[in-house]
């Protein structure tokens, strides 16, 4: 590193009130030259004393700076008339700010010309740490998005080639922004929080509940006269600036989107949305101080802590959803957050159908195999929709079978009707101590007497070994893999890091290659192959595959293993089997018909189709389907 970069990086972290001796020993880990690293600190603190910079305080100190300040707001009210619009205040007092930051213009200047810069600015309304441009463009598509109650409108828009994701939060006026501020102290000071609860990431949603409670009971006392709906966003907004990630929230919130991601406070934030793929928001977090407080919310709802010495986060919510984070100068744009979202809506085989990334055909191969414990090994590449293909099979294992999940993080949901338990790694603390890696919980899971196993993704020699040691000890087994194409999935599998010997692979009786197209934004299945296995050699033989020009997936050969391995399993005939596809077939249409892509109410059908088959099909007949899934 440049001596003059590492003066500025050690300047940086000096104004925040970060010791020389934590820096120090950051800088050992780094393997930084220590008389380089002593020379720049020297110099580092030399411009810190002839720019009389006063320290700032670390992170833990400065929040709770932050909530007395919040407390004795409420004895100054005249710094909440000079709150932004919809903005709490979120001043430092004058003593605690470095000099370089105090804002000696606007002392000099009237509030009007102040607020009248502010707002020619990019046309620019400033929120709790994140600002909203306003966008024009053509409507593709609209709709809601509510969370907590607070309901607010999405417009997606397309000004020449570019997509746009424009959030529209109702605006707050000034007087009502700083009642809300007011209501804010009152609601810390009212509920309590036990210290049990403050260690028990689980504990956030019940403390959201008692926090709602009492935030209704203010707003109805101190604005008696608005109506419902204004009364559920002032709630939903003083929750998610409270305790969650303010605007964020409605992201987190959208089932359409599938990544979130803060790239740092240069740019806006992008995400990925399931029909449009990435977009640019509206929203741009200004200052990179508030990205660093996002993380540390982040981190404390999952009891762990990102500073300069452990500058990578790599947390997963309580709701599921993956959250990584990465501090500067690590990340050398500045401060970056990626949220993964978790599929509360997960697709099914009828959307996948629709949607043409499976064909019918294709779809009853795969259940029948499922149903019959056949073993399936799904391979693609990165987002090429192996999870979503895995977890729309799932819904076809018999209700009497039991599931072992493991994942590195949880993305798999099953209907309410399967035995299912889910298992999730867990990386060590600090310390290095308390880590669940896969290959314990898949060591464990074989003492559980499980019928089926899904491994959220083969990645290790060890798990390859367990997981084909499974496969051949009877149990029924389903994994994913990264690899492009059958013979590539042979490929990796044969050789290191994975080293399973060829003659093994015969356990697996039929591969799923994945693919995605990034340029028309779809997912289709690439091939269904069988493996032929012999003692020193396997190779792949493909019994479907895609058709790019055509956007159809057709046979492409015989099998040669898969149906006489059924017959020799059940004694079902050839003509019984052909049966069985065509009645499966039936029971998809049906589905497809009536709009039944719900993952429980898909789950209620194969649920009656194993247990009550004749009862589902004097439903078909009679196009009934509330006697299936009830309601009116």
């Amino acid at each position: 590193m440049p001596n003059e970069q590492l003066v500025n990086y050690f300047l940086n972290y000096l104004k925040k009130g970060y010791k020389e001796d934590s820096l120090k020993k950051a800088s050992e880990k780094q393997g930084w030259p220590k008389e380089e690293v002593e020379e720049a600190l020297k110099r580092a603190k030399s411009k810190i004393s002839k720019t009389k910079i006063k320290p700032g305080k670390p992170e833990e100190e400065r929040e709770r700076s932050e909530i007395k300040e919040k407390k004795q707001s409420l004895e100054k009210p005249e710094k909440l008339k000079s709150e932004k619009k919809g903005e709490p205040s979120s001043e430092k007092p004058e003593d605690e700010k470095p000099e370089d930051e105090k804002p000696e213009k606007e002392l000099k200047e009237s509030p009007e010309e102040v607020k009248k810069k502010k707002d020619i600015k990019n046309k620019t309304k400033q929120l709790k740490g994140i600002e909203t441009r306003e966008l024009g463009g053509d409507i593709l598509d609209n709709y809601e998005v509510e969370i907590d109650k607070a309901k607010v409108n999405i417009e997606i828009k397309k000004q020449g080639s570019t997509i746009f994701y424009d959030l529209n939060v109702p605006k707050i006026g000034i007087a009502t922004a700083s009642l809300l501020n007011e209501m804010r102290n009152e609601l810390v000071s009212a509920t309590t929080i036990s210290m049990k609860e403050i260690a028990d990431p689980s504990a956030f949603n019940s403390i959201k509940r008692r926090f709602m409670k009492e935030a209704s009971s203010l707003i109805k006392k101190n604005l008696p006269k608005i109506s419902q709906e204004t009364e559920d966003f002032l709630i939903g907004k003083l929750i998610q600036d409270m305790l969650g990630l303010g605007e964020i929230e409605f992201l987190v919130n959208d089932s359409a989107l599938e990544e979130i991601v803060i790239p740092s406070s240069k740019e806006p934030i992008r995400v990925y949305h399931k029909k449009y793929g990435w977009v640019i928001t509206n929203l741009i977090i200004p200052r990179e101080d508030q990205i660093i407080n996002y993380s540390n919310i982040i981190a404390r709802r999952v009891g762990r802590q990102i500073t300069v010495l452990s500058p990578l986060l790599d947390a997963h919510l309580v709701s599921g959803d993956r959250v990584n984070s990465i501090l500067y100068p690590i990340c050398t744009k500045g401060n970056t957050i990626t949220i993964r979202k978790f599929a509360r809506d997960p697709y099914t085989i009828v959307d996948l159908i629709n949607n043409k990334t499976v064909s019918m055909d294709v779809s009853v191969i795969l259940w029948l195999a499922i149903e019959y414990e056949m073993n399936i090994l799904i391979s693609g590449g990165t987002a090429s929709g192996k999870t979503v293909v895995l977890n729309a099979c799932m819904p076809f294992i018999p209700p009497n079978h039991r599931i072992i999940s493991v994942e590195d993080t949880r993305e798999l949901m099953l209907p309410d009707f399967l035995y299912w338990t889910p298992l999730v790694t867990r990386i060590p603390n600090p310390e290095g101590k308390g880590e669940v890696s896969m290959l314990h919980l898949l060591v464990n899971s074989l003492r559980m007497r499980p019928d089926r196993i899904i491994l959220g993704e083969m990645r290790r020699q060890e798990e390859a070994t367990v997981l084909f040691e499974a496969m051949h000890t009877g149990h029924s087994v389903y994994a994913t893999l990264h690899a492009d194409s059958a013979a590539e999935t042979i490929n990796r599998l044969t050789h290191p890091p994975l080293n399973v010997p060829p003659n093994l692979l015969k356990a697996v009786d039929l591969n799923i290659v994945m693919f995605r197209d990034r340029r028309k934004g779809i997912r289709r299945i690439l091939q269904i192959a069988e493996f032929e296995a012999e003692q020193e050699s396997a190779k792949p033989n493909i019994l479907y595959r895609w058709i790019p020009e055509e956007d159809t997936i057709i046979k492409h050969a015989e099998t040669s293993k898969f149906f006489e391995n059924i017959e020799r399993n059940t004694g079902l005939s050839e003509k019984e089997l052909d049966e069985k596809l065509e009645e499966k077939k039936k029971i998809l249409s049906w589905l497809i018909k009536h709009k039944i892509r719900d993952l429980n109410d898909f789950g209620k059908v194969m649920n009656l189709y194993y247990t009550n088959k004749e009862l589902l099909k004097d439903c078909m007949e009679k196009d009934d389907t509330k006697m299936i899934l009830g309601g009116e």
